[in-house]
């Protein structure tokens, strides 16, 4: 057994690692990840539009045609995330499937998807705001922060 490492300071092992994993792991393909992320984000913003749009002729006002494009685009992130097809698409799309609604909705399916074979309520229930939890969290207390410092300084 080797006991050079033994002898070393903890700092000195923990730079002698990471220098090992830069030179194992390959870099990222930068250029074709900021392309991906911008075509698909560029795709569910041109999909949402195409949404708003289409509800605005079907005679709904601004405010309600973007209330039925939201839940419109919610809801076929949750069906794709359910039936698989999103994991593909975030392959090649990377940070642009985080579009904030649609990433938002596999944020809540994908825990529960993992999970749903330990039951409704210990699985899926216990399991639904893995992710998307903290982020409501902070949201929500940011909000009313935000909030408060509007009504005492305006």
């Amino acid at each position: 057994m080797d006991r050079s490492l033994d002898s070393q300071p903890l700092e000195m092992q923990k730079k002698q690692y990471a220098k090992m994993v830069d030179e194992v792991n390959p870099r990222p393909p930068l250029a074709r990840n900021v392309f991906g992320a911008f075509v698909i984000g560029g795709l569910i913003a041109v999909l949402g539009q195409l949404f708003l749009s289409l509800f605005q002729s079907w005679g709904l006002n601004i405010r309600e045609a973007g209330a039925a494009m939201s839940a419109t685009l919610v809801f076929l992130s949750a069906l794709f995330t359910g039936l698989g097809i999103y994991d593909e698409i975030a392959k090649f799309g990377g940070a642009g499937t985080i579009v904030p609604i649609t990433g938002f909705a596999n944020s809540m399916v994908a825990p529960a998807m993992e999970y749903r074979a330990e039951g409704l309520v210990l699985g899926v229930g216990a399991r639904l705001f893995t992710v998307a939890g903290p982020v409501l969290v902070f949201g929500i207390v940011a909000g009313w922060l935000i909030g408060l410092l509007y009504y005492f300084f305006r």
